[in-house]
């Protein structure tokens, strides 16, 4: 009874502000659907960190959520994926999956250092953009010891690109020839970052196009396990230039939050989480994720922010023209 109280002195306070915030958040989702919760959690933790005197005994409960809330809520993504989506794809969509994420990550990861900007700021960009925006970021931000402003640059940056893409897409669906919705909704969802951006850009083309969309997107958030298993043992090399987040440590093949995603996904394949439960499971990953992000923006500050400067930017808009492109091919030549 004593170490939990202690507990809650130490952790409380920090996690009941994160928690006010991340409910802020969602009031403003339920208002403006086509804003993400995750967003907008951020944005008012950013917001707070700089306009607020947030108090010193706020501290550890605003890192708690964002580490080990985020880790909860990235093991909780996997409920939402089963293998038999992947199958329902067929042999040429998989491919095209494949190419599309391996060419966005590896050309965005190589562009970055050349724009100058930082390996791991290129790192949390490319990785975002090519599986499943801010979760993927902060995903990788477990495993790499990124400041805070640049993983909130990165967030920030595909919350961007992808909202462009709800307007943008749609408006080229017949110029580049997607007039099929099937075709079209592929290549939402193979080029397009969030799963709610996916759904809103898709819905232009019918219902046809929302189900071939969801289907392609949630293929790519299930090589969000393979990719941070080798981007944490890539990054304990001295020479990838990027500093892990437990230096000096022996690297596990996959770090133990991912080993849960990957656990999770097992079980919604063998049908050991009830249907009835999926709806829940979203809602909690989704306050998880949320209530991290709180607490990771919280710690942004707008002074360390604005010295990144625009490169990233550059780096965001040529990654996000890059993956639609390729997947547009992929969607046109060999799905």
């Amino acid at each position: 009874m004593p170490r939990l109280v202690a507990l809650a002195k130490t952790y409380g306070p920090g996690l009941v502000f994160v928690g006010v915030v991340t409910f802020v958040g969602f009031n403003i989702h339920w208002k403006f659907e086509t804003i993400s919760p995750l967003v907008a959690s951020l944005v008012l933790g950013v917001l707070f960190g700089n306009l607020v005197s947030i108090p010193k005994s706020f501290i550890s409960g605003q890192k708690f959520a964002a580490k080990r809330v985020l880790r909860f809520g990235i093991v909780l993504l996997g409920t939402q994926l089963a293998a038999d989506q992947i199958i329902e794809l067929g042999g040429r969509e998989i491919i095209v999956v494949l190419v599309v994420v391996a060419t966005t990550f590896s050309g965005t990861l190589w562009l970055g250092p050349r724009l100058g900007v930082s390996k791991s700021l290129s790192l949390l960009i490319a990785t975002g953009f090519s599986i499943c925006g801010a979760s993927a970021i902060a995903a990788v931000d477990g495993v790499v010891d990124a400041d805070e402003e640049e993983v909130a640059y990165a967030i920030a940056l595909v919350t961007l690109c992808g909202s462009l893409a709800i307007a943008v897409l749609p408006l080229l669906r017949d110029v580049v020839g997607l007039t099929d919705p099937h075709l079209f909704g592929a290549w939402v969802g193979a080029s397009v970052h969030d799963v709610a951006q996916v759904i809103a850009t898709s819905s232009t083309g019918g219902n046809d196009a929302v189900h071939s969309a969801t289907v392609v997107k949630l293929s790519r958030v299930l090589l969000l396990a393979p990719l941070i298993g080798v981007i944490s043992v890539w990054i304990q090399r001295p020479s990838a230039g990027i500093t892990p987040r437990f230096p000096g440590r022996k690297a596990p093949l996959v770090p133990a939050f991912v080993v849960g995603f990957i656990a999770m996904v097992v079980l919604r394949t063998i049908g050991a989480i009830p249907d009835e439960w999926l709806s829940p499971l979203k809602n909690i990953e989704q306050w998880a994720l949320a209530a991290a992000l709180v607490g990771l923006g919280s710690e942004v500050k707008f002074r360390a922010l604005i010295k990144v400067g625009g490169r990233p930017l550059v780096l965001a808009l040529t990654s996000w023209a890059c993956i639609a492109i390729v997947s547009l091919l992929g969607v046109k030549y060999i799905a």
